[in-house]
């Protein structure tokens, strides 16, 4: 979750009126998902109210953030699914704020999350719709629920405040970019990247589950953390080596 994949430059063309308005009809189904979700997630109106207000300024930004650099002239089906992965997450603060952190419901939402994770890039290669701004949506979507489940953690299990390492890595990646500008380069696609990612956000999910006994849990952040921490510095490395 470090930077987009290097993808052949396209240029940019400003998106007609059409984008808008996808993304409205798609933000008014993301946030009835929200509202749906938290009787299933046992959050109350509060929970579910941040939950919609979260995701309608992330389908703002991102209807902002298109106008600039998103160069097709429709979402298409991949960033559609993107935005629902995002209500997914969003629809996760709403048990956090009713007190009902972790569990099966957690668990299963975030999972559905996970299982559309492969979905998005697979519609923007066939609809021809891959785009720079796709993947670091894509990215960014994972950071997000990763920290989400972070919190949950946290909040509803016996593993302490280590497993933020899960859900802070990838901002601290980016925040030390804002002072070191040898960070901010363009890394090569990884397969190994990928690999670890899933596996993040898999332990996060099966952290949400009332199965593993206390040690168990401990031992798989971990081992979840040490991996993340070593994709991480191995990038690192390779951008240090290479700095200007």
């Amino acid at each position: 979750m470090r930077d987009a994949p290097q993808i052949r430059p396209i240029r940019p063309s400003r998106p007609g009126g059409a984008i808008p308005a996808q993304i409205a009809l798609t933000a008014a189904g993301g946030a009835l998902l929200i509202a749906a979700s938290g009787v299933m997630l046992a959050g109350n109106q509060a929970g579910v109210m941040a939950g919609i207000a979260a995701y309608l300024l992330v389908c703002g930004a991102v209807a902002a953030l298109m106008g600039r650099s998103y160069p097709h002239h429709r979402i298409g089906g991949c960033n559609a699914v993107t935005l629902l992965r995002a209500a997914l997450t969003c629809a996760l603060l709403g048990p956090l704020v009713a007190g009902q952190a972790a569990g099966w419901a957690v668990a299963g939402v975030a999972g559905t999350a996970l299982v559309l994770d492969g979905v998005d890039g697979h519609l923007a290669r066939k609809s021809g719709l891959v785009s720079r701004f796709g993947a670091r949506f894509d990215m960014e979507v994972d950071a997000a629920l990763a920290l989400v489940l972070s919190l949950h953690v946290i909040a509803g299990t016996v593993v302490g405040p280590e497993i933020l390492v899960l859900g802070l890595a990838r901002y601290g990646f980016v925040l030390a970019g804002t002072v070191l500008p040898w960070m901010r380069a363009d890394l090569p696609d990884r397969r190994w990247r990928k690999v670890i990612c899933v596996i993040q956000i898999a332990a996060l999910i099966l952290l949400q589950l009332p199965v593993l006994t206390p040690d168990q849990a401990i031992w798989l952040a971990r081992i979840a953390a040490l991996l993340v921490i070593a994709s991480f510095a191995t990038d690192i490395r390779w951008l240090w080596m290479r700095r200007p």
